[in-house]
């Protein structure tokens, strides 16, 4: 994983922004915070390195929008 990175960098495709990642410290799993316009997006990047990871597709909000969503069902 780490050699195609360094060959071909994220491989992001238009409307995918990498956040942020956290690794363990047994360095088998990373956590990435992604943002797409799309899932399919999302998928497109995922296809690119599917055949090295599994991957996990978590959506989140924002806090705000959380609170929001809390006070709305109130």
């Amino acid at each position: 994983m780490y050699q195609r990175f360094a060959e071909k960098g994220r491989m992001l495709p238009e409307g995918v922004s990498y956040i942020n990642s956290w690794i363990n410290e047994e360095v088998t799993v990373c956590y990435q915070v992604m943002e797409s316009e799309t899932p399919g997006q999302l998928q497109q990047w995922i296809s690119q390195w599917d055949d090295l990871v599994d991957f996990e597709v978590i959506p989140v909000i924002s806090s705000a929008q959380a609170r929001e969503k809390v006070f709305a069902e109130m």
